[in-house]
């Protein structure tokens, strides 16, 4: 076994490629020796600013010989026939071929092919030429003189040199040789650029570990965020400060270094006036910085490159008493000689100056949201904002959001004119200055500007957390005024795109509408709203329908053309009530599967017109607790013979029962099984309309024992017609019973 080492060295490899870049390397790279007949051990990615590199160990020396036997056409077949196998089977002639008998096909021509095995450098040496042609790079460019021929190579910037080396631990390991784009392969790298960026010859892979590390480089993209997190932390410690962590900020700066060298710079502390959440994004998005709070300081983390908007489920999310300092940490590429002083200074001017364009915002827009008609003024604005070309205006969506947080407040416990007021000012900060340099912020500055024109701290909240939640891991509000603002923001934007027939297609998701449906289900869920909802698409509908109706009638008036609308059905014929309705199941179906529950018993409690989904989940979680039971399962188990007894004897159009008759039944185990039906029915019919399906599933559950005894005891299909359909009733009456809370058909086992 033999081990392979593959570096590509260019000017510069971009922060945001060079992850992917390494791991699409690897997916070629090995993909081709195992297509090829190689086999390996392991393979790792290494990425830096300027390189991606490869290590595979225990690489197979040689692919395995290959023969396999080509059958082609009968013995005496058409010309053409043969003239076809002996292309495909690489032969001249027919006398290169065997002819194979068998008994009942007669003669037939077989090739045998052999392909002896490879050595694996000249497998190497022939992938990897094409996988660095062919380079999945988002953007790549030419360059030089090369660049004016056709078919040149494009890289994502120069490509400077190629490392491949392959040999075992026992053996020099030797250069495969090869080309790409007039760059040889060889055995030589160049440290970094600034302090040590003379060429380096290497061997194997943990000989180039550590002359790279002498050369001041360090390959693990990993380490190096080890190392800026614990020097950044160490350096605020002995300071007197915490580091504020930052996992996607961590990741951008440990690729835009090869030797991580932390240095803290200062702002003036006036501008500690500024939000937290200000400070953090402008030092972070325009100098790539850290910042540090007091140590024990209640502020939030920094926004992650995945998560970039903070939010939090209640009042947490109110600015802490305790500041940021005036302290931030940067990460250097080099060894100043001066200790930092000079970048220190530099970066600190570029922060004061983008700190001060963020205060000018932010003190424009106090004085805005302080003055009379503050808001009102932004939220005219939003006339002018299309939120879609068929949906009208942003301005437009907010009076259809005012109107439905009206509406379910009450169902989520809201004032109503709280709920409307928040959802008249949630869009509002889009007009904000502060909000168009960073649109990370809206909702977080709607609530602050809220806060200081003197709102009410549920309307306030609500402003900030309605988005919520944004993902699976995102908290969701518990505030009944942001839980209706959230709601309905959410359910308007659901609507509204069906409305237009803009649904979801594929993978295909532009509007994000997934996550817009699982946000509803998971603010009802968690907040344990009851919710009409086909009642709230219908009532949305018509707004929505309203809206796009007049642009149309605009548009059509404009073109000088005759106006027809229609509304109604979309996809497979449903009404679009039931379509969006049926959307929403298969979110709630997802979500529940995720959290645990079985599938079959989701479909088993989930109809075409269930749109409670609390409810539903009730009757799962209820279904669940039983099937898990041994009562529950016996019992279930009973309910499938008994079925199976009816769809068989209906299939065949034996008699049933219109009802079933005391007074036809001739052992004990049927009256047992008559009484107890009857109980279980009046039980769980009790129960179900209580919303107690604990209760109809315990009741259904008594059933098991007088079922197994009647199985037992009592022949179903007797002689006498009038008996057999009388316990064939009995069959349907538990059949309908158990209907009451699920569809037992539908449940496995």
């Amino acid at each position: 076994m033999s081990d392979l080492l593959i570096e590509l060295f260019s000017e510069e490899i971009p922060a945001r490629m060079q992850r992917k870049a390494a791991g699409d390397l690897r997916k070629a790279v090995t993909g081709a020796l195992v297509d090829a007949g190689l086999t390996y051990e392991g393979a790792k990615e290494y990425w830096t600013p300027r390189r991606l590199a490869l290590d595979i160990r225990g690489l197979t020396p040689r692919s395995a010989d290959i023969r396999e036997e080509k059958k082609g056409p009968r013995v005496g077949a058409p010309e053409q026939a043969v003239m076809g196998f002996l292309r495909s089977a690489g032969l001249d002639s027919l006398d290169q071929a065997q002819i194979v008998a068998d008994p009942k096909k007669g003669e037939f021509y077989v090739a045998v092919i052999e392909k002896p095995g490879r050595d694996a450098r000249e497998i190497v040496a022939e992938a990897l030429p094409a996988i660095i042609r062919d380079f999945p790079w988002p953007k790549s460019m030419r360059w030089g003189e090369a660049s004016r021929e056709a078919g040149s190579l494009r890289w994502v910037r120069p490509l400077k040199s190629i490392l491949c080396l392959y040999g075992s631990d026992t053996e020099e390991p030797e250069v495969i040789p090869f080309e790409a784009g007039g760059v040889a392969s060889g055995n030589v790298t160049f440290g970094h650029r600034f302090l040590a960026p003379q060429a380096i010859e290497v061997k194997r892979f943990d000989d180039y570990v550590s002359r790279l590390e002498a050369a001041k480089v360090v390959l693990d993209a990993e380490r190096r965020k080890s190392i800026i997190a614990a020097d950044a932390s160490n350096l605020a410690f002995a300071q007197g400060f915490e580091l504020v962590e930052d996992e996607g900020l961590l990741e951008e700066v440990a690729n835009l270094v090869e030797w991580p060298v932390v240095i803290m710079g200062s702002f003036e502390e006036d501008f500690l006036a500024l939000p937290d959440e200000v400070t953090r994004l402008t030092i972070r998005e325009n100098q790539k910085c850290f910042v540090l709070r007091n140590p024990g300081g209640g502020a939030e983390e920094a926004p992650g490159a995945d998560a970039p908007r903070p939010r939090s489920g209640g009042e947490a999310a109110r600015v802490s008493a305790s500041k940021l300092t005036n302290r931030f940490m940067l990460i250097s590429n080099i060894e100043p000689v001066d200790g930092g002083k000079e970048i220190a200074r530099g970066n600190g001017k570029v922060v004061r100056a983008r700190l001060s364009d963020a205060k000018f915002f932010w003190e424009s827009d106090l004085q805005v949201a302080k003055s009379a008609g503050g808001f009102d003024k932004w939220i005219a604005n939003l006339d002018s904002v299309t939120f879609h070309a068929k949906l009208g205006s942003q301005g437009e969506r907010v009076k259809r959001i005012v109107a439905l947080a009206r509406e379910l407040a009450p169902a989520v416990g809201a004032d109503p004119e709280h709920a409307a007021r928040a959802a008249y000012l949630a869009k509002a900060d889009l007009q904000s200055a502060m909000v168009f340099e960073f649109p990370e912020l809206q909702g977080r500055m709607g609530r602050l500007y809220a806060e200081a024109a003197g709102e009410t701290p549920e309307v306030a909240l609500a402003i900030e957390e309605h988005y919520s939640p944004l993902g699976p891991s995102d908290s969701v509000p518990t505030s009944p005024v942001s839980v209706a603002v959230a709601l309905a923001d959410k359910l308007d934007t659901l609507v509204g795109f069906w409305a237009i027939d803009e649904k979801p297609t594929g993978s295909k998701d532009p509007y994000a509408l997934r996550r817009a449906a699982l946000g509803v289900i998971r603010l009802i869920l968690e907040n344990r709203v009851r919710l009409d909802l086909i009642s709230v698409i219908n009532k949305q509908l018509a707004l929505s329908d309203a809206a796009t109706t007049q642009i149309a009638y605009a548009a059509k008036v404009a073109q000088g053309g005759d106006f027809v609308m229609s509304h109604g059905i979309v996809g497979d014929g449903l009404s679009r009530e039931r379509d969006l309705l049926s959307f929403f199941h298969d979110r709630l179906k997802v979500f529940l599967r995720d959290s645990g529950a079985r599938h079959d018993l989701i479909d088993a409690v989930i109809t075409p017109e269930s749109d409670d989904l609390l409810l539903i989940v009730t009757k799962v979680r209820a279904l669940q607790k039983l099937v898990e039971s041994e009562d529950g399962a016996n019992l279930l188990a009973g309910y499938k013979r008994a079925a199976n007894i009816l769809a068989a004897e209906e299939k065949k159009g034996t008699s049933v029962a219109d009802s079933v008759s005391p007074g036809l039944m001739e052992g004990p185990e049927e009256k047992a099984l008559l009484a107890a039906v009857e109980s279980a029915e009046a039980t769980a019919r009790t129960a179900v309309e209580a919303e107690d399906f604990e209760g109809a599933m315990a009741a259904l559950a008594a059933l098991r024992g007088p079922l197994d005894a009647f199985f037992d005891k009592v022949l179903v299909n007797a002689e006498d017609p009038a008996i057999r359909a009388n316990r064939l009733a009995l069959l349907a009456r538990i059949r309908a019973a158990t209907a009451l809370v699920a569809d037992f058909s539908k449940i496995a086992g």
